[in-house]
């Protein structure tokens, strides 16, 4: 009885002892679960469950740096950081959104690589993913970029700059920052489109061929048809015959699914291939730019990743 009663007390005090190692862990781990963005391969895909507060955060000016890094839909991210003096900007007319990328030294930086034959990409969405833009803005010798945006409908903007450093702890890393803007006016939402795997644009039928699972690489491929006939006469744009730019439904986390088609001269077509890794769940907003005959058009369709 007395050897059966040490053992009693000896099993429960070493389950006393493995429950606080277990809750000291556990405590360290969130006091650490900050610093998990800055871990190479951690900031890409994944979403902590703070997510919808702060993409709610991401519509007010100024809060963009509260947003999760890897989705596009902060400010700053390993030591770049975006800023503008533009909060607002004012609806039916052309705007210069004015912004400045910055180092971990704060200083302004002017070296950027080339990426896709351009050294700054800059896309304009509104909430509801509705009147994209996608523009390639001029920098001036200090540092400040300028994006001369088309007319802009009222509601909340958000504006995101794709660029690879050339200089500095990034150099040759892919970043992608935004920040917020409101257009005042009275605020007309247009509902997201259902799920499709065609869409019209200027006469010419786009159809998506592929159902990316989130997370996870999936190849894509896109079919140009005009009249019912393959157009095999697609021109280069931006060193590709396509450039597609996805959106999320709800927080409108950016992704560029990257081509895989090589180009080969004025003879692009009907099939392009696309490498697609899309993060998270639900639906996305793809447009796809295309040129022919010195044109560029842009077609829209909604895909739902499982």
């Amino acid at each position: 009885m007395f050897a059966s009663h040490r053992f009693t007390v000896r099993r429960r005090a070493l389950a006393a002892a493995g429950t606080a190692m277990a809750l000291a862990l556990t405590l360290a781990a969130c006091g650490s679960s900050d610093d998990s963005s800055s871990m190479p391969g951690m900031d890409h895909g994944t979403h902590s469950s703070a997510s919808p507060s702060a993409s709610s955060m991401g519509d007010m000016p100024g809060m963009d740096h509260m947003a999760a890094a890897g989705s596009g839909l902060s400010d700053s991210q390993d030591g770049y950081r975006l800023t503008s003096p533009e909060t607002t900007l004012a609806s039916g007319n052309p705007a210069a959104y004015r912004f400045t990328i910055s180092g971990s030294d704060g200083k302004p930086v002017t070296a950027f690589a080339l990426e896709q034959t351009q050294r700054m990409h800059f896309y304009a969405i509104r909430s509801d993913l509705t009147g994209f833009q996608h523009i390639h803005p001029v920098m001036a010798p200090d540092g400040t970029w300028t994006a001369d945006l088309a007319a802009l409908t009222p509601g909340t903007w958000r504006m995101f700059t794709s660029f690879t450093p050339d200089s500095g702890g990034g150099k040759g890393k892919d970043l992608v920052l935004s920040r917020t803007v409101t257009v005042p006016g009275s605020v007309a939402e247009t509902p997201l489109p259902a799920p499709a795997t065609t869409a019209e644009a200027d006469g010419y039928t786009i159809t998506v061929k592929g159902q990316p699972m989130s997370g996870m690489a999936h190849p894509l491929t896109v079919s140009v048809s005009k009249d019912g006939k393959p157009v095999t006469d697609l021109q280069p744009y931006l060193d590709t015959y396509a450039h597609l730019t996805a959106f999320h439904e709800g927080d409108q986390a950016f992704a560029h699914l990257h081509p895989t088609t090589q180009v080969t001269g004025d003879n692009g077509g009907p099939d392009l291939a696309f490498h697609a890794e899309l993060p998270t769940a639900g639906n996305w907003r793809l447009f796809l730019q295309f040129q022919t005959g010195g044109k560029l058009h842009t077609a829209a369709l909604t895909l739902n990743v499982g």
